[in-house]
């Protein structure tokens, strides 16, 4: 294992025979991991619409060919919920292609049958460490747009001269006011919204979309 994963993980397993289902749960459950098992893709739906929209952290290994419902129709189905989770295909050699183009519809990876049970904990690690970062990613976002919405009016005004790379100067003469009290106000904005300079500022709001910015 390469990293210690974040708590609460679930590895949800989809696969309509239970010898597939029993080894992989018993594979992830040795490592402490919180395993659900379904025998078809309308179970996982049923469970995934359940939580919505507080999807929690999970991975869902899912097995190409099912009844009635395969598991490309179920990812499809996943994707039109808005569920986030990262979606690992346990395909067979005749299936690869449908794999692969699953993949470029969004799905995460497949791995062929057989496959080695450590290559797998890898890729399910890799996927949920994935998964982290996003959520560490939104997490952010929301403080940022959060420490946006406690600026005043006219910090806001600074804010837009300061993002544009104009010094204290400038933004005095194009607001009208002096540069002791734009001074002023940047170190209000920087507090603020958690930064020391005016670059490291420009970098976190890059992370917003321009309606989140509105300044």
């Amino acid at each position: 294992m390469t990293q210690p994963l974040p708590p609460a993980i679930d590895i949800h397993i989809v696969d309509d025979d239970a010898d597939v289902r029993d080894g992989l749960a018993w594979l992830f459950d040795s490592r402490g991991w919180p395993v659900r098992a379904w025998a078809s893709g309308t179970e996982l739906l049923a469970a995934a619409r359940a939580r919505a929209p507080d999807w929690g952290l999970a991975v869902v290994l899912l097995d190409m060919r099912m009844e009635p419902l395969s598991g490309p129709l179920t990812f499809e189905q996943i994707k039109a919920l808005g569920c986030p989770w990262p979606v690992l295909f346990l395909t067979g050699h005749g299936d690869v292609g449908s794999a692969v183009e699953a993949v470029k519809n969004g799905a995460w990876d497949f791995l062929e049958k057989p496959f080695q049970d450590n290559l797998l904990v890898d890729r399910v690690e890799q996927a949920m460490l994935m998964l982290q970062a996003q959520t560490q990613a939104q997490r952010e976002a929301q403080r940022l747009r959060q420490a946006l919405a406690c600026l005043s009016p006219r910090e806001r005004e600074v804010l837009g001269e300061l993002i544009q790379g104009h010094y204290n100067k400038t933004i005095a003469e194009h607001l009208g006011i002096t540069a002791r009290t734009v001074e002023f106000h940047r170190a209000n904005i920087f507090e603020k919204m958690g930064v020391e300079s005016a670059i490291e500022l420009a970098h976190q709001l890059g992370r917003l979309t321009p309606m989140e910015k509105d300044f």
